[in-house]
């Protein structure tokens, strides 16, 4: 491989018919906006703390974000082209997804704005020099306290040669996301606010 290549990021729209909806406040949603030191309850961010330091941004006071779930798993497949990387380091997988919805001053209310913001965060994550991951926003209606509005699950994909790298890789991709959500604070290169 040559110079580094910019990271893979993308977004769709899932919001109409059989669409799957984002449920915020499920039997398992634990308000991480309320009380960060709940982060201990969720055993996807006890074992991968990298994410565990993703969402505590994405919860933080300053951010534009929420989130109400996350999971971790191994994808069956990873295509090297979508990864920028060579068929032997995409040996081992790892990713996850966050569920996020907009804080009540910044609600996506239609198609235009989360269109308008996804793009945004996903121009952003491409001008980053970061292989071997991706992140792919999907736009979905939001069932939040009884009222239907937009929110994203967000798909953060990465490989490498041995799961550890791959681990590496993803944690690199979730700092780049949140950088590129949350306003910079603490000394962290200035982000793109959605």
């Amino acid at each position: 491989m040559g110079p580094a290549e910019q990271m893979e990021a993308d977004w769709e729209l899932e919001i109409g018919g059989d669409a799957p909806v984002i449920e915020a406040c499920w039997s398992g949603f634990v308000d991480l906006r309320a009380d960060p030191d709940r982060i201990s309850e969720l055993a996807e961010c006890r074992e991968f703390p990298s994410l565990a330091d993703a969402v505590i941004r994405l919860n933080a006071a300053d951010s534009p974000v929420w989130t109400s779930k996350v999971d971790v798993f191994t994808p069956e497949r990873i295509d090297p082209d979508e990864v920028d990387a060579t068929p032997e380091e995409t040996a081992r997988g790892i990713a996850c997804y966050i569920d996020l919805l907009q804080r009540k001053d910044q609600i996506w209310n239609d198609r235009s704005k989360a269109d308008h913001e996804c793009r945004k965060i996903c121009a952003c994550l491409r001008g980053i020099e970061l292989r071997q991951c991706r992140v792919d926003m999907v736009v979905r209606r939001a069932l939040v306290a009884d009222t239907y509005q937009l929110g994203a699950t967000v798909y953060v994909t990465a490989c490498g040669r041995t799961i550890v790298e791959a681990k590496e890789h993803l944690g690199e991709c979730l700092d780049a996301l949140t950088t590129a959500i949350v306003p910079a604070s603490d000394g962290r290169p200035e982000s793109r606010p959605v």
